[in-house]
């Protein structure tokens, strides 16, 4: 990475013509636009928007996804981690296999540190003095006789840690409490299953809330806000900052 090279923001190509990016098109504005918050020879980040797949799902009308939409503009663009369909928020991706091999070494080795916001059902109280880190401490397992869920389960299940404490601002609808959210493992729907067991399921959710607390928003209400990450060439501490958008 050059020392010099400043990080690209917003939107790309800024005029015109790729509608497998997501920017605009003659006739029509993609609903799922990729935000492209930093590039370089070596890293890529950008701001995933809720209801657009990470990566291609089954069946040809699933194919449409942000690592598709970035192999349209990058092709050298490699997978690293995920966020949920559901999920806004921070992705990272490599640019080619060694850089892909350094990120992923450092998610295994805990290198990389994500900060969410989300809205639970609910008016959840702090119990810790100057609002505290609380920790969420419950092993989790895929459910698999009732995919895509997962569960806790004290017997086989994986071991899964969620630091959680108040966000400052209002929460975003009536009933809700909104938190900030640190996850020290990365389980599958890890979050969510989390907060559902403590009586707290997302607001929008629609596997683990009930039908009237998915209601009560148009999306799931989680948002991964933050991350910070050794960049894959250099190893210095890099961090990136998407806004909640609720």
């Amino acid at each position: 990475m050059s020392p010099h090279a400043p990080p690209l923001r917003g939107s790309l190509p800024p005029e015109g013509a790729d509608p497998a990016w997501g920017g605009p098109a003659p006739d029509r504005v993609s609903p799922h636009a990729l935000q492209l918050i930093h590039a370089d020879e070596h890293l890529l980040v950008f701001d995933k928007p809720a209801g657009l797949l990470a990566v291609p799902g089954r069946g040809p009308e699933n194919q449409d996804c942000l690592s598709a939409r970035a192999q349209a503009r990058y092709p050298d663009a490699l997978i690293v981690h995920r966020l949920d369909m559901a999920t806004s928020g921070l992705i990272v991706m490599a640019r080619g296999i060694e850089a892909q091999r350094r990120l992923s070494m450092a998610f295994e080795k805990r290198r990389v540190h994500k900060r969410y916001i989300a809205a639970v059902a609910g008016e959840l109280h702090n119990p810790l003095p100057d609002n505290g880190w609380n920790t969420i401490d419950l092993p989790l397992i895929v459910d698999w006789l009732a995919r895509p869920r997962s569960k806790v389960d004290h017997e086989i299940g994986k071991p899964s840690l969620t630091r959680w404490r108040l966000a400052p601002e209002l929460a975003p609808v009536p009933g809700s409490t909104r938190l900030e959210l640190e996850p020290v493992t990365g389980r599958s729907h890890q979050l969510r299953v989390h907060l559902m067991a403590i009586g707290f399921p997302i607001v929008g959710d629609p596997l683990y809330a009930s039908e009237a607390q998915e209601a009560m928003a148009p999306r799931l209400l989680l948002h991964a806000q933050a991350i910070e990450i050794p960049h894959p060439a250099t190893d210095q501490p890099m961090r990136f900052e998407a806004p909640c958008p609720f």
